[in-house]
């Protein structure tokens, strides 16, 4: 079976959870930047639920009618794949400039496809921890008004990645890797940030990073994923006559996924080029507790191959700092 391509959510919460799917798009301010968690010692904890549903069938630019395409096919044809993540994250920063964050995710991922030379529908449910993310950031670099810091982590295989289809002709069947929890190889992390407010009722974050594959695994490496994002927030909007505030949220999200490789890999049908944007609201009830919710609309989407892709992306969490 065609795999999707391995891709990186990137969380606009917390840190990058590792999720692998077909171009899911990107939010990629974390949260311990945006509340300013960075500028001052503590600790933070974060429940995160993101949901994904890919219901386009896409090749390059242009979207694919099924109803044009003529059974049993003579390439697979996947049909939809809804992708939910719950995700926990930590995160520390210390009284130095050093801080880290763990985050590791719980994934269900509804899958359909049509297998070549099939007429029937092959499905999976492919359940379990995802892979976990470990990074330690440095802000030593920071001014007056400003932060800036560097990232650098590893991705760890933790999650499973020999689960099989359900149902249909390829019932039993080893499901694709880019649709397994976890894929089973270490990734090194590398980023930079910069957070700088604009005035006393505007925040501006700039952010980039790189995941870079170490090895492969049984036939299967990752493609490398490059990624950066530009926020806008207002800060200055009172929650009502309480000590809490509204923080709204315009993000610009873009990635550049490459070709998985290997024998278990799909590498036609993976890679590409995504561009995101992303409307939120963060509602910081009390110093200690904030509720976040974001969408995700697709301005841009080129795909290698054939692969599902989404509409629209939504995501929720809650942060509790002490």
């Amino acid at each position: 079976m065609r795999a999707l391509s391995v891709a990186a959510l990137i969380a606009a919460f917390m840190p990058i959870p590792a999720f692998a799917c077909a171009s899911c798009g990107c939010t990629f301010t974390s949260d311990w930047l945006s509340q300013g968690l960075v500028t001052q010692p503590g600790q933070a904890v974060t429940i995160r639920y993101d949901f994904i549903p890919q219901s386009r069938l896409q090749s390059g630019t242009d979207p694919i009618d099924f109803k044009t395409i003529a059974l049993p096919p003579e390439r697979e044809i996947e049909r939809s794949t809804d992708n939910h993540y719950l995700t926990l994250a930590y995160d520390r920063q210390f009284a130095s400039d050093w801080g880290i964050n763990v985050a590791l995710p719980i994934i269900w991922r509804p899958h359909r496809t049509i297998a070549e030379g099939t007429t029937e529908e092959t499905r999976s449910n492919g359940k379990g921890i995802g892979d976990m993310r470990l990074q330690v950031r440095w802000q030593g670099l920071s001014r007056p008004g400003s932060v800036t810091g560097l990232q650098v982590g590893l991705v760890l295989p933790t999650g499973p990645f020999h689960r099989t289809f359900s149902s249909g002709p390829g019932a039993g069947e080893t499901i694709d890797r880019g649709l397994q929890p976890g894929t089973g190889t270490v990734q090194a992390l590398l980023g930079a940030y910069h957070y700088r407010r604009l005035g006393s009722e505007v925040a501006l974050i700039v952010q980039g990073q790189i995941t870079v594959p170490l090895a492969k695994r049984e036939g299967f490496r990752p493609g490398a994923v490059g990624e950066a994002s530009l926020s806008l927030q207002y800060l200055d909007l009172k929650l009502g006559s309480t000590r809490g505030r509204l923080i709204p949220e315009i993000q610009i999200n873009t990635r550049i996924s490459g070709h998985e490789r290997g024998l278990a890999s799909d590498q036609e049908n993976s890679g590409g080029e995504q561009v995101y944007i992303a409307p939120g609201l963060n509602a910081k009830l009390t110093p200690t507790l904030s509720l976040y919710a974001n969408v995700q609309l697709p301005l841009y989407q080129r795909v290698s191959g054939y692969q599902l892709v989404p509409r629209v992306i939504g995501s929720t969490g809650v942060q509790v700092r002490f």
